[in-house]
């Protein structure tokens, strides 16, 4: 499997038999522009502008949203209710984490989860080997908020999102940066500019991997 990130949430993962999924298509905005995407799923973890614009993304796919279990193209997804804040989505509403199992590894989407899960998510939720998680702050769970939900998941792989890049120009300094998670975690971490794995090698990658936004 390929995994490329786009900013914010936004990431492709494609199945080895080419299966495309696009996580959080966003509107343009905040120093991001997305390329021209094609996809066979799209899921979108929450109605925001910035995660839910499934009209950047061409072809003819599924649109996956909100809780439970799904498939297509042998790959299964789990969609688990949480929320977008710590008052049980009372100021920025619901928020769905999906963990996808492509190619026999289980790949978790956090969205923009705003709290510490509870141990009826993460018994829903399962086995998590690649953790694409938030850590920006402000509107989510902050760096180290995120490193909780980290040991709570205990993946192989975390990757980061929603954080401070250049792209966000100076509106980038009202998040969390990436080192700070990396310092706080006191987990390795090594950047790609896309992870090209599969089961046998995956924990090669072991620690953080931050993935360049292009």
């Amino acid at each position: 499997m390929k995994i490329k990130w786009f900013g914010q949430s936004c990431f492709m993962i494609t199945s080895e038999n080419g299966t495309k999924i696009v996580t959080d298509p966003y509107v343009n905005m905040l120093g991001y522009k997305l390329p021209e995407i094609q996809a066979n799923i799209v899921t979108t973890s929450h109605n925001h502008k910035d995660h839910n614009n499934i009209n950047a993304v061409k072809g003819k796919f599924e649109h996956i949203q909100g809780s439970g279990s799904f498939s297509k193209n042998e790959i299964k997804i789990k969609g688990v209710e949480t929320f977008h804040d710590k008052v049980s989505g009372a100021k920025r509403g619901k928020n769905t984490i999906y963990n996808f199992n492509i190619d026999g590894i289980n790949v978790c989407h956090c969205g923009d989860l705003g709290h510490i899960l509870t141990s009826n998510q993460i018994e829903e939720l399962g086995n998590v080997d690649i953790l694409l998680l938030t850590i920006g702050g402000l509107v989510t769970i902050n760096a180290a908020n995120a490193v909780q939900v980290a040991k709570q998941l205990n993946p192989t792989v975390i990757i980061p999102m929603h954080y401070r890049t250049k792209a966000l120009g100076l509106l980038g300094y009202i998040f969390c940066s990436v080192d700070k998670f990396i310092s706080i975690s006191g987990m390795k971490a090594k950047e790609y500019n896309e992870l090209e794995l599969n089961k046998a090698n995956f924990r090669d990658y072991s620690g953080i991997a931050v993935l360049k936004y292009n």
